[in-house]
């Protein structure tokens, strides 16, 4: 087929799209539809991959974490629950301390509160803040960064003192614009803590965010945040080339203090950054399956709806594919013009879809503080489904109207 018969195809398909526009955009939205889906779901899946993968990557590639039960998470029909463990006492963290060998940074956290409620002066925040109790190690091997202020000394870390470290949420919420907030007052409940430092902005990952935390001294929690069932969780940070020989170290250590028997298994958890973020991805491919389900049950509820179209089109037209056919057109050339209007009704729906879909995926990207992404691998498959769905849909009616009779087409009507 030659350039100048492509061109007229086209301008051909243009005419009869704009000559039947209520039915064209009725489809084109369908269309739309499902693109859109699979479009902003997938470009919202590919925003929490990065924000995972970005925030567990600030803990560094160099550190671990023991834990007191089973993190990973499984999907699917082979699933299995979460196994719970003892939680790790206080004592059994010191006892690792004392008894670990490996060059290495040890850190010793607990959670106090993610209720707590803070005041300066007749300002306060709402009660959604969480109190994580640390020692002078925990920003190391976490990888968090001050904005400003310093960290806690041996001395406060070791008397509980009414120190804290907050983040940066809370320094705009409770000081509003106030430019120096180091050493100023707050109030934690009925305890009132000098701000040390401002840690820097974090953003949100999967619905939490990390600048609404607030920073204290471990025995400081144990003291005022004190319950039963108080969990533990014990970081380390060593040199990369260490890492494999340091977990095995830990685990053995860990096995030791928990007096675990030979041939049991471990009943705590040690697990890599890098691992809990490729475990925690790996769960989300079960929304990334039902967001292309969804999307190609939308699409072929489509594809129907513009076969109809294309077969009413056939219909209306059967004078005009006489008249054509009658001035030199063949079977080949009428095939070819309605498998275009197909595939450009498609490719328009599509474009419309990928648009609005971008724009949802990173209004998502927004929320949980991930950069703005724009996904070429599903834009790129968006448009190879359309072009598919305009080629399935539009075939047979090609077919139908490129087989009619010039003489019976003239006659029709």
């Amino acid at each position: 087929m030659n350039r100048q018969l492509v061109t007229e195809n086209l301008k051909i398909s243009f005419d009869a799209i704009r000559r039947n526009t209520l039915r064209t955009v009725l489809t084109m939205l369908i269309i739309a539809f499902g693109i859109m889906a699979l479009i902003g779901i997938l470009t919202s899946i590919d925003s929490i991959k990065n924000s995972i993968s970005s925030n567990f990557a600030m803990m560094g590639a160099n550190t671990f974490s023991i834990r007191n039960r089973q993190t990973r998470m499984h999907g699917g029909p082979n699933s299995e629950r979460p196994r719970n463990y003892t939680n790790i006492t206080y004592e059994e963290t010191q006892q690792f301390r004392e008894n670990y060998s490996v060059p290495a940074v040890v850190s010793v956290t607990t959670w106090g509160t993610s209720t707590a409620t803070l005041k300066y002066g007749s300002t306060k925040t709402n009660p959604n803040i969480a109190v994580m109790g640390t020692d002078e190690n925990y920003l190391t091997t976490s990888g968090l960064e001050l904005k400003s202020g310093r960290n806690f000394s041996s001395q406060e870390i070791g008397s509980g003192a009414n120190a804290v470290i907050i983040g940066s949420q809370i320094e705009k919420d409770l000081f509003k614009n106030k430019k120096q907030v180091i050493n100023e007052e707050i109030s934690i409940g009925p305890g009132k803590y000098k701000v040390i430092g401002v840690l820097k902005e974090k953003g949100n990952s999967m619905g939490f965010s990390g600048d609404r935390r607030c920073i204290v001294p471990l025995l400081n929690v144990r003291n005022y945040f004190s319950r039963p069932d108080m969990n533990y969780t014990i970081h380390v940070m060593v040199d990369q080339a260490l890492l494999d020989a340091a977990i095995d170290e830990a685990t053995g250590v860990f096995r030791v203090i928990r007096k675990v028997p030979l041939g049991m298994e471990n009943n705590f958890e040690i697990s890599k950054a890098d691992n809990m973020a490729e475990m925690l991805i790996d769960n989300i491919k079960y929304v990334t399956y039902a967001a292309i389900i969804i999307s190609i049950i939308t699409l072929i509820g489509a594809a129907i709806g513009l076969m109809n179209i294309m077969l009413v089109s056939v219909t209306e037209r059967t004078r005009e594919i006489g008249i054509r056919k009658a001035i030199g057109a063949n079977s080949r050339t009428i095939r070819n013009q309605f498998l275009s209007e197909a595939i450009i009704i498609c490719l328009l729906g599509g474009v419309l879809g990928i648009f609005i879909g971008i724009i949802i995926g990173n209004g998502i990207s927004l929320l949980i503080g991930s950069p703005f992404i724009v996904p070429w691998l599903w834009i790129i498959t968006g448009l190879v489904l359309c072009v598919t769905v305009g080629i399935i849909s539009g075939m047979y009616p090609a077919a139908k109207a490129a087989k009619l009779d010039p003489i019976e087409s003239l006659r029709y009507e």
